[in-house]
């Protein structure tokens, strides 16, 4: 059986080239980077070059990157380290309602301890309206995090203008830190933060085929956080902790690898994307798009259809080799729609019957080809099965659903 990874959204292969610069670092340059001797100073050495590559990536200084083990961890830091430092200026924290859950976990805390957090929403299409982002700010705003780009729809928010609505806002008294969580767009599409103007800012290497086990944040100079894990002096004091070398110089050689080829990768990609967008619907009926069709992340397709199961589709496609993810994956233990289709007003009996596709520059024409003419004959199998559907061809209707999940309804995801 041919097997076809189409999950890139939560972890890529590992590029052989990263590998290669990974390997002295696990048996010969086995010193500890903060060892005076010799052996440790070259290893030094390493960790600060990976930190250079990585702070090219996103048009950084070297100085403004903290390296941390997984997109998780950056998210963390940012929003409960910046609220630490911010919190005698005010304790009202903004959040789109369609982030990770390593954003939203932390502001719900944030909000059992005293703070008012506002949940702005986003339209059909995942997008954050400026107009809503204003309406929310208030005089004690201190945070605002807002995704670069949704990983299960696939939607790219124009960051830039948000942050500039927030910063000339005269909502506010004092300084109001921007974080947006880049995990889905960084290495995948350009990301310049000098040009974002935001304080911070997460990515990750497993996103971008590097290893697992190494992620970074981005704090703009003279912005200041609390260390949320101490006892020790790495990353100045801002995150304590022996590092793990050998991932980051892989962090680092990825980040070098994909400046460079970003505009290549994305252009085979979203070729393949396109294949699938455009081919699957017209073989099977009652599929939609979710996410908007021209401002989408290249490697991004997410697709509801009608009178299926997400978890039915997933495992049928792995039946037949192909690697996908359901769209509601996060809420498939209480048959629940995902926060993120739930906030776009996706009809729950469609919204948990979607798959989501995400493609890497690994991927070949030959394998898309193998997923569409599959597909559709999985989601015949399972509409020959399903009640609802037979109904529907008997009488036309289509019975109605209840409301969607609550963010508190889903299962822990790490990045």
């Amino acid at each position: 059986m041919k097997y076809i990874y189409l999950d890139n959204q939560s972890n890529t292969k590992l590029d052989e080239r990263v590998f290669d610069a990974m390997k002295p670092f696990f048996i010969e340059h086995y010193g500890n980077p903060q060892s005076i001797y010799s052996f440790g100073s070259f290893s030094k050495d390493a960790l600060e070059i990976a930190r250079r590559q990585a702070a090219d990536l996103i048009n950084a200084d070297s100085e403004e990157v903290i390296f941390t083990s997984c997109g998780t961890e950056s998210n963390n830091l940012a929003i409960k380290g910046l609220v630490a430092t911010l919190k005698t200026k005010g304790r009202h924290i903004i959040v789109s309602s369609i982030e990770h859950f390593s954003v939203l976990n932390p502001v719900k805390r944030l909000e059992k301890e005293g703070f008012k957090v506002s949940f702005i929403p986003v339209d059909s299409k995942g997008n954050v309206s400026e107009a809503e982002l204003k309406r929310a700010l208030r005089k004690d705003t201190i945070l605002v995090s807002i995704q670069y780009a949704n990983p299960e729809v696939g939607t790219i928010q124009d960051v830039k203008k948000l942050v500039s609505a927030v910063k000339q806002s005269g909502s506010a008294s004092d300084f109001i830190a921007f974080h947006t969580d880049a995990v889905g767009a960084c290495g995948t599409v350009p990301v310049d933060v000098k040009d974002l103007g935001v304080d911070a800012l997460t990515f990750s290497a497993s996103s971008m085929y590097g290893p697992k086990g190494a992620a970074a944040l981005y704090l703009k100079k003279g912005v200041r956080i609390s260390s949320q894990i101490e006892g020790g002096v790495q990353e100045n004091s801002r995150r304590s902790g022996t590092e793990n070398l050998p991932a980051i110089v892989g962090f680092g050689k990825a980040c070098e690898i994909v400046k460079g080829e970003i505009t290549k990768n994305a252009k085979t990609v979203q070729k393949l994307r396109d294949k699938l967008i455009d081919e699957l619907p017209k073989k099977i009926e009652y599929i939609y798009l979710n996410g908007t069709r021209e401002n989408r992340l290249p490697g991004n397709v997410n697709f509801s259809i009608e009178f299926v199961e997400g978890e039915a589709l997933f495992l049928l496609l792995d039946a037949k080799g192909i690697m996908a993810a359901s769209g509601s994956a996060c809420a498939n233990k209480n048959l629940k729609l995902s926060h993120v289709l739930n906030a776009m007003d996706v009809d729950v009996a469609v919204g948990q019957g979607s798959i989501l596709f995400t493609l890497s520059k690994f991927n070949t024409e030959e394998e898309i080809d193998y997923v569409v003419e599959e597909f559709p004959n999985i989601v015949k199998r399972l509409r020959d099965m399903s009640p609802l559907y037979s109904y529907f061809l008997r009488t036309g209707s289509r019975k109605s659903a209840g409301p969607g999940a609550d963010f508190d309804d889903h299962c822990d995801i790490e990045k």
